[in-house]
């Protein structure tokens, strides 16, 4: 789901949401930022951070698993019997187990049980046990994980710390490792959100810059289909001279607030009138993504540690005529649809949960399984500074996304609004993936 001013990188050349079955869990960046020291350190055990609890994101169901010739995606691995400290080990998620009530964040065993409900949702339906019957792994069986997700949900419930559910789950459950982008585990995270932004139903002088539904017709358009150019014109703004005249959903102040929208593919929109509202993918012409943010570095426009999304928004807002020659550079053009105040969902169809949903690649990894991811994620530290933190986070595999490919991609859901947003926006570096199925 792919995917947000997500200060993800339109910036190294990542095919951020050019859809395919998404236009959503892709919006990231592949390598970490650099950052100002001052900003940015890198802690064991920081403060409790802000959790945003938020909306997700659409994309159409996923594809059938398809057979992999060479390695499997997955491979069992041993756990050591003695591994400590605890905080060190796999399974140790104390995000679970935070106080609430006056003794800090409250943690949000609740949301994990909830969007465990959601894959079990998923995994009663028909159609699941065709995608199933294909996987790679042949021990990776729907019964095998529907029965993972119901005990694992109840040593949720009923755990009382941290270490009690580390302990089970390492008992009872077999780990299996992605065996990544190099065959040994190596696993590139990013990370996604959900942006929200002041939009308008009409045009006004303020509100001028347009995104647009789709068109009728759409099916019967020649290819090769008119380019972003061609559509909305070199300033965004060739209104009634463009042949989506009449098909404006909603309105936008700032040019690059809508551009953003086509990266993410979907958005929260927060209305004039006062009303909230939402907008998702509904298809796209035919062509390939192009990073703006690796147009402007080549052109010598911004420097490398200008490649994030923040810096890219600071260049355009200090050269606002550049959107003029760089963004019609991606030509491809995305259509939308209004979804109302509902909640986003994933590409398995049901809505994903913040610091709780995983994308991955679906023709490869389980959809709707359970999963653990280990590595750094950025948190909101004391004073607001994000301070790097190594989790071991248990997750359910709910999305994917067009540049999500390999075993050896994950794009993790931050959550809604300006902080998951900051959080996703400096997301990026190397972890491991692990599925975790109950013993035999």
């Amino acid at each position: 789901m792919r995917k947000t001013l997500a200060l993800f990188s339109l910036s190294l050349g990542i095919a951020l949401v050019s859809p395919v079955r998404s236009v959503v869990a892709q919006v990231s960046i592949m390598t970490r930022p650099p950052l100002p020291s001052s900003s940015i350190r890198t802690v064991q055990q920081p403060p409790r951070p802000v959790i945003i609890r938020t909306i997700p994101i659409t994309v159409p169901q996923p594809e059938p698993l398809m057979s992999i010739a060479s390695v499997p995606p997955l491979k069992p691995m041993g756990l050591p019997n003695d591994c400590t400290p605890n905080y060190a080990c796999l399974g140790w998620d104390e995000q679970l187990f935070w106080g609430g009530k006056g003794e800090g964040e409250a943690g949000d065993r609740l949301a994990l049980i909830q969007s465990i409900d959601h894959s079990l949702g998923y995994l009663e339906k028909p159609s699941v046990a065709k995608i199933y019957q294909n996987y790679p792994v042949k021990e990776i069986t729907l019964d095998r994980v529907r029965r993972s997700l119901l005990r694992f949900r109840e040593l949720v419930r009923t755990s009382k710390s941290a270490a009690e559910l580390q302990d089970a789950v390492r008992r009872e459950f077999t780990f299996y490792k992605s065996t990544g982008n190099d065959g040994k585990g190596t696993v590139k995270f990013t990370a996604y959100y959900e942006p929200v932004y002041a939009a308008s139903r009409v045009r006004t002088n303020e509100y001028k810059y347009p995104i647009y539904r789709l068109p009728p017709d759409f099916e019967q358009w020649q290819k090769p289909h008119p380019t972003r150019l061609q559509l909305e014109g070199k300033d965004g703004l060739l209104g009634k001279d463009s042949r989506l005249n009449g098909l404006e959903l909603f309105w936008f102040k700032d040019r690059f607030d809508a551009y953003l929208i086509h990266i993410q593919g979907s958005a929260k929109l927060k209305l004039t009138d006062g009303s909230v509202t939402s907008v998702g993918y509904a298809k796209a012409t035919d062509y390939p993504w192009t990073s703006i943010g690796k147009a402007l570095l080549n052109d010598g426009r911004i420097t490398q540690k200008q490649t994030t999304m923040p810096g890219i928004v600071e260049f355009f807002q200090r050269n606002p005529g550049a959107m003029d020659e760089y963004l019609p550079r991606w030509e491809r053009f995305i259509f939308f649809r209004d979804k109302g105040n509902t909640p986003a969902t994933g590409s398995i169809g049901v809505p994903v949960t913040p610091e709780r949903s995983i994308a991955t690649d679906k023709s490869l990894m389980p959809p709707g399984a359970l999963a653990l991811v280990n590595t750094s994620f950025p948190y909101v530290g004391y004073g607001g500074r994000l301070d790097y933190r190594k989790v071991s986070r248990f997750v359910l595999d709910q999305d994917t996304g067009s540049a999500i490919k390999t075993p050896g991609r994950v794009d993790y859901f931050m959550g809604t609004g300006k902080v998951a947003g900051d959080r996703a926006g400096v997301t990026g570096g190397n972890g491991t993936l692990y599925y975790l199925l109950l013993k035999r």
